[in-house]
């Protein structure tokens, strides 16, 4: 399957899966991913996103990595920071929903960007559930997280 017609399919599944209570679902498929917020039309500088990520800045991925979950890209580092803090400070509530493999910290690409996602290492992407896991485990990602994003 052509990475295109996955991520779209991906967000097919995000579209039929997501709660009504989290807000308007907004939704961006690229041939490489697919990226989602709430709310402005225009596209959120945080958001959620599933996308393929190269091997070349993956530590361990031989091929390339699937990373989903939560990104904060603001221009400023503080903004960023303060994005993620919410989050942090709410851990013990969303864990238990997303497990281990939910990191917290630096995003994989830009060091000013940060992150609450995993990484799927040298993912087969050919399987035919694998849409509708992607799909699933970013909608987890946004159930656990989008509650405790607002600004206090």
């Amino acid at each position: 399957m052509a990475d295109w017609e996955l991520f779209d399919q991906v967000g097919e599944v995000v579209r039929g899966s997501v709660p009504a209570g989290l807000g308007e679902l907004r939704l961006r498929v690229r041939h490489n991913g697919v990226k989602a917020w709430f709310g402005d039309p225009e596209s959120a500088r945080e958001h959620y996103e599933a996308q393929l990520i190269g091997a070349d800045i993956v530590a361990g991925a031989r091929t390339r990595a699937l990373e989903i979950g939560f990104h904060a890209e603001h221009r400023k580092e503080a903004d960023n920071a303060a994005a993620v803090e919410r989050l942090q400070a709410a851990e013990e509530r969303w864990r238990p929903e997303l497990g281990d493999d939910a990191v917290i910290g630096p995003f994989v690409g830009p060091a000013a960007w940060r992150r609450v996602s995993e990484l799927w290492l040298d993912p087969d992407l050919d399987g035919t559930d694998v849409a509708f896991e992607i799909g699933v485990r970013l909608v987890e990602y946004m159930r656990a997280l989008e509650p405790h994003r607002a600004t206090p």
